[in-house]
């Protein structure tokens, strides 16, 4: 049994060594920021842990073992009136896509993974090792009023056996929404399609579920122009294609949708900017490379070289990359997008245009995007790892060096870009924080042994580097504009990567030391660097992302990813692991 993080120690040092490459400085915020900030709602135990393989003990509260909290995201956010509806994810850590290659169970102080050890595995043989972790999300609101948490689980699991048996199948509640007085949530079933569970938004009485069987993934929803769209995807992992939903249904039939785009990829996040729908997109590579051999073990025989391909070279397709599309003016025609759209939504940028590894640039993701001060705002995602095992299973090493080498320049932060009149004539995009220059790979190198060298983003970044200086935050997660400011959610891997203990930059370094904990930034103005609200994950560093906001006003509603489900300590002050609810507004 793995007794620490997936991370093998062989690996680690290759990723502590990120800590030691230049940095753009940090811009100073000020003394004391203009939000506050405050803990709305917390996680709690659900189960009992007694050991890897060991049946759940029961409790809480527990008199064997140990509590556990499974519930670990606030996945879906939406406002209906004054009350927050949220469906919560679990384990998230620990679930994998189909076809992601498991091997024994993760096992430390701060989270475990059971796989196929997991008691509903070892009860039912056929569950696969990749959801042996799976629990059913659950569903809340949160009364800003009476500031009062109400479970609303059971309104669903005791409509129907139907519904309770969807929504034990889901594999977390990933996305929701409020529109026109009812509130859906949604996410991806783990037996196939997307699972949907709609509310009335003013009396919160349970409208019933369904399920969309020509879809397996969804991330986000967005209201524009007054109709509602969701974006999708299709086939496996969502990696085959992507789809934008057009809701056209109401409080008696709530689950009526129209496709109103047929897009190459699967949708991340979308945004209403200038008359317009713009999407962004996850390549079809991140679905691929569930498959591709382990970054951890895969040495190839000490026979040929590393620029040998295992696999033939990627062809540079940037319809399959991570893109920004954009749609046809919301106003032309009949009012919003319709299906006579789905065709004529135009690509207006890709990972290529940054990247220029051709095989790093396929694990590309695109994460959050924001219309801000007239211009279009989006980030990248990197999945840990991912590109890794992708170039791997491309140009497999041949030695232990190599690998780490790879595992060292395969690795991102992520970069924040700025569009303007995109798609026209006048185009301009910058590069607000990213880098000049990235490691890539000539397999041609070295009579064809193959290496690593720097080379040209093409651009120069306005502000600083990626990440906003920090290498360990890998997704620029989500995007909001609130109180007249674009706010940036971030994922910040350094606690999982690092083993919780940070390691010592050797004396004379000049670069800033990563911190424990997702990060919030703030674009004050378009013309502005980014302003630190947050590097510490609001105080508590397990907190390792900020998966979703949604806005009131000038006041930011987060929602927080902690995977950590073994810290359940009581004591006051100690970091706890599970999802948050947390308010951020101006003081």
């Amino acid at each position: 049994m793995q007794r620490r993080n997936p991370l093998p120690r062989r690996l680690l040092p290759a990723l502590a060594a990120l800590i030691l490459l230049p940095a753009f400085p940090t811009p100073a915020g000020a003394d004391v920021p203009p939000e506050s900030v405050r803990l709305l709602a917390k996680a709690a135990a659900d189960e009992c842990f007694a050991g890897v393989g060991v049946d759940y003990p029961a409790g809480p509260p527990c008199a064997v073992g140990q509590p556990k909290v499974n519930q670990s995201y606030v996945w879906g956010l939406a406002q209906a009136g004054r009350r927050l509806w949220f469906g919560t994810g679990a384990n998230v850590l620990c679930l994998k896509p189909k076809g992601y290659q498991v091997r024994e169970p993760i096992l430390n102080d701060d989270y475990v993974c059971e796989f196929n050890q997991s008691q509903p595995a070892r009860n039912n043989p056929a569950w696969p090792a990749t959801l042996g972790d799976h629990r059913a999300p659950e569903v809340y609101t949160y009364d800003l009023a009476t500031e009062r948490l109400t479970e609303r689980t059971a309104d669903i699991t005791s409509a129907s056996p139907a519904d309770a048996d969807l929504l034990n199948t889901t594999a977390g509640l990933r996305s929701a929404a409020s529109h026109q007085g009812v509130v859906l949530l949604a996410g991806p079933s783990v037996v196939g399609g997307v699972n949907v569970f709609a509310f009335d938004g003013v009396t919160g009485r349970y409208l019933g579920s369904t399920n969309l069987s020509a879809y397996e993934n969804i991330r986000h929803w967005v209201v524009a122009g007054g109709v509602l769209y969701a974006g999708v995807g299709v086939g496996i992992n969502g990696g085959e294609s992507g789809k934008v939903l057009r809701w056209t249904g109401d409080r008696t039939s709530p689950f009526t949708f129209t496709e109103v785009a047929d897009l190459p990829t699967q949708v991340a996040d979308l945004t209403e900017h200038q008359g317009r729908l713009y999407v962004s997109t996850w390549p079809k590579a991140i679905v691929e490379g569930a498959v591709a051999p382990s970054p951890v073990s895969t040495v190839a025989p000490a026979s040929g070289d590393s620029g040998t391909p295992l696999a033939p070279p990627p062809a540079d397709d940037v319809n399959d990359l991570a893109s920004i599309w954009m749609s046809p003016l919301l106003a032309v025609g009949a009012p919003g997008l319709n299906p006579e759209d789905a065709g004529n939504w135009k690509q207006v940028w890709s990972a290529a245009e940054y990247e220029p590894d051709p095989v790093v640039r396929r694990a590309y993701a695109l994460g959050g995007l924001a219309s801000f001060g007239g211009r279009l705002y989006w980030g990248t995602m990197h999945v840990p790892l991912q590109a890794t095992a992708l170039h791997v299973s491309v140009y497999p090493p041949r030695t232990q060096a190599q690998l780490q080498a790879t595992v060292q320049n395969t690795q991102r932060a992520f970069a924040v870009f700025q569009g303007q009149n995109l798609g026209g004539s006048h185009e301009r995009i910058e590069t607000l924080y990213g880098e000049s220059t990235l490691p890539a790979f000539d397999p041609t190198a070295n009579n064809g042994v193959g290496a690593w060298a720097p080379a040209s983003t093409g651009v120069t970044p306005v502000y600083g580097g990626s990440g906003f200086g920090d290498p360990f935050n890998l997704y620029a997660w989500k995007m909001a504009v609130a109180g007249g400011r674009l706010y940036i959610g971030t994922m910040d891997f350094a606690y999982i990567s690092l083993e919780g203990q940070m390691p010592t930059p050797p004396a004379g370094a000049t670069t800033t030391p990563p911190t424990f904990g997702s990060d919030l930034w703030a674009f004050d103005a378009p013309n502005r660097p980014a302003r630190a609200v947050d590097t510490g994950g609001f105080g508590n560093p397990l907190n390792q992302g900020v998966r979703t906001m949604i806005v009131d006003g000038s006041t930011l509603y987060v929602g927080m990813a902690n995977p950590m489900n073994l810290r359940t300590d009581p004591t006051p002050g100690v970091p706890k692991g599970g999802w948050e609810l947390i308010r951020v507004s101006r003081r």
